[in-house]
């Protein structure tokens, strides 16, 4: 646990950008405040610098809500973060309309790699397991990794300090919940002791169910629930503040889902079903010393993540994608928040697709790319109103096409971001960032043994955003712009691998307002994405990002004046939308869904919490507007659950 102290943030930036249901108010994990209803506590020792000015962070209460759900009840409420698709192993992320797999991905520290089948997610976390989200919207910093060509996502899984209270040797939780669509039951048991310095926790969640219904009361077939995952921790830390810490995570999904799993079906039929089998795991082992202040603070992170997806045809269909990372930084501690971190990192990714010597084709074709970077980014509290922040970094790519040929690129990369307090009141920021990109690993599932990599080029991000925060009294208000554009972005088919131009620039605006006993909040993320300065639809954005359009989240919630008794709702919209571009043939129709919960701790047993909710109330019958093939006739998207009554036990122990 960390014991470090420092300055409280200055504005709200978090939370009027929709990204936290309450400001994070301290940078000691072990001091807990309350602003608004909500308690939340900052464990981001960088959470008041100026490239934090823009990130989203998920606070405890809103990931204690999402534990026995998925990625779109994680960032609810959050409208700039979209998660579209109705099972994990279709839902795919996409911040300020660009796909997650252009964003710099850790989990414990480890770089995760962002590739997969395009039909399926790259990116399937159980928020089970996670004790701190992140995600820096459009800047990156320097430390934040390569290839961060659009902002960065931080995921950290829960420690055993996490789930012992003081002076407790051994202690957990036990979850259980029931959703009547699809009859899906889950359970989930976290195991957590310390001792001298040593802790360990083990986690392990299961959930099985049967295909759910549509608002329009059809099977959506393929979308069944199976599905394992696991977690597990040991850690020493010494008196003198030395830890070591070792992590190791799986997720796997296991179950019929049709040809394309993240289709709904094609002319009005479901596709043919197959057994999917796909598999994430991610390792890490971190040193660092939680204790340490002035020049002298370093850290050592190693990771390994893979994701892999087997899909049997008529044989077995392959496609495995492995990264291994490694940073070595020194954070050089200056004067009150002021901090230089520099260091260097590794990462060495390969993909590979593989069908046995049997199928009437028999592949077995890789690339790989090896980049190594050195960085630093200074953070620095210029004057009493005046936060600056700037970094640079170097990296070196050494890349591997699916041939056997030998590209070697290299580029710096820069960032700079201010937040200057106007009056008590009103806060303005912005942030600049241009960033190396190299070439990308391509989609397993289109690799070809004879692409000419000749006329490839390594991409380039160039990044902007500009915003204000103000707050008087419980009202909190906030907005900014952002554009980001990629040169050179690679696209791929099996016939062919070139370079394409990705834009994508719009705008978020945020508001919450609280009271004693509760809170409303409500944001609005508008974005437009175009290819090669076209407007374009979501086949030829893949991978890149979505054509999003306005969307809209609400939140509100509210004690009842009967001890242990809360209640509350949210609603998620989205305005219809013009189909666009070379394939997009339909309008994105618009949708108005609306959530409610009851929430009851017993007085008499402050250890059990029971939670009571109804999902898509009024059994509106829609995709989210991040669900591919909205804007085809072709396709039948893949709809979100109909009305879904669930509820949630929870027992501490």
């Amino acid at each position: 646990m960390r014991h470090r102290t420092g300055a409280l943030l200055r504005g709200t930036k978090s939370i009027l950008m929709g990204s936290v249901a309450a400001v994070i108010a301290t940078t000691t994990q072990a001091e807990v405040f309350q602003l608004d209803p909500l308690v939340v506590q900052q464990r981001d020792i960088h959470g008041q610098a100026a490239d934090r000015a823009t990130s989203m962070y998920v606070s405890d209460f809103e990931l204690e809500r999402a534990r026995t759900g998925d990625l779109k009840d994680v960032f609810a409420g959050i409208a700039s973060v979209s998660v579209g698709g109705g099972i994990p192993i279709a839902q795919k992320i996409f911040i300020n309309g660009v796909d997650m797999l252009n964003l710099g991905v850790s989990i414990d520290g480890a770089a995760q790699n962002n590739r997969a089948f395009h039909h399926v997610t790259s990116n399937a976390i159980d928020p089970g397991l996670l004790k701190q989200v992140r995600a820096d919207a459009t800047i990156s910093p320097a430390d934040a990794g390569p290839f961060a060509l659009a902002g960065s996502v931080v995921f950290e899984t829960v420690d055993a300090e996490d789930i012992l209270t003081d002076g407790q040797a051994v202690g957990g939780n036990l979850r259980l919940s029931y959703a009547d669509n699809g009859d899906t039951a889950q359970g989930a048991l976290t195991l957590a002791g310390q001792y001298n310095g040593f802790s360990w926790l083990g986690y392990v969640k299961r959930a099985s169910g049967d295909d759910y219904t549509t608002g329009a009361g059809t099977a959506q077939v393929g979308s069944g629930a199976n599905m394992l995952s696991t977690l597990g921790k040991v850690a020493y830390e010494a008196q003198e503040g030395h830890r070591f810490e070792l992590s190791a995570q799986h997720l796997r999904d296991n179950e019929l889902r049709q040809f394309r799993p993240n289709f709904g079906g094609q002319g009005g039929s479901a596709q043919p079903l197959y057994q999917f089998n796909t598999l994430r795991r991610s390792y890490s082992f971190t040193y660092e010393n939680v204790l340490a202040d002035g020049l002298w603070d370093p850290k050592l992170t190693l990771g390994y993540s893979e994701n892999a997806v087997n899909r049997p045809l008529n044989e077995d269909s392959n496609g495995t994608t492995g990264t291994y990372s490694m940073t070595l930084q020194n954070t050089f501690h200056l004067d009150g928040a002021s901090s230089i971190v520099a260091g260097l990192d590794y990462q060495d990714t390969t993909g590979n697709y593989y069908s046995p010597p049997t199928s009437s084709s028999p592949a077995d074709v890789t690339e790989r790319s090896r980049n190594i970077g050195v960085f630093a980014q200074a953070r620095l509290a210029a004057t009493d109103r005046l936060d600056l922040s700037f970094g640079a970094r170097y990296d070196r790519q050494r890349f591997t096409g699916t041939g056997g040929q030998q590209i070697t690129n290299q580029g710096l990369s820069a960032n700079a971001s201010a937040t200057f307090q106007l009056t008590q009141a009103l806060s303005l920021r912005g942030g600049l960032s241009t960033v190396f990109g190299g070439l990308d690993i391509e989609d397993n599932y289109t690799f070809n043994p004879a692409w000419d990599y000749t006329g490839l080029r390594p991409s380039r991000a160039n990044n902007a955003t500009l915003g204000f925060d103000y707050e008087v009294g419980g009202l909190k208000l906030g907005g900014e712009l952002f554009v980001s554009q990629f040169k050179n972005a690679r696209t791929s088919t099996y016939g062919a691998t070139r370079n394409s131009d990705f834009e994508s620039r719009g705008f978020n605006l945020g508001a919450t307002y609280g009271w004693d006993s509760g809170f409303a909040r409500v944001t609005m993320s508008h974005s437009k994405v175009s290819i090669n300065g076209q407007e374009e639809d979501s086949y030829t954005t893949l991978d890149f990002g979505a054509p999003i359009g306005t969307v809209f989240a609400f939140e509100v919630e509210q004690d009842t004046g009967i001890q242990g008794l809360k209640v509350g709702g949210g609603i998620d919209a989205a305005l219809p939308k013009t189909g666009r571009g070379s394939f997009g043939n339909r309008d994105f129709p618009g949708y108005q869904v609306v959530n409610v919960f009851a929430e009851y701790v017993p007085p008499s047993m402050k250890n059990l919490t029971i939670r009571g909710e109804i999902s898509n109330l009024f059994d509106v019958t829609y995709a989210d507007r991040t669900t591919y093939g909205g804007d085809f006739q072709s396709i039948d998207t893949l709809k979100e659950p109909g009305r879904t009554i669930s509820v949630v036990a929870v027992f501490q122990f």
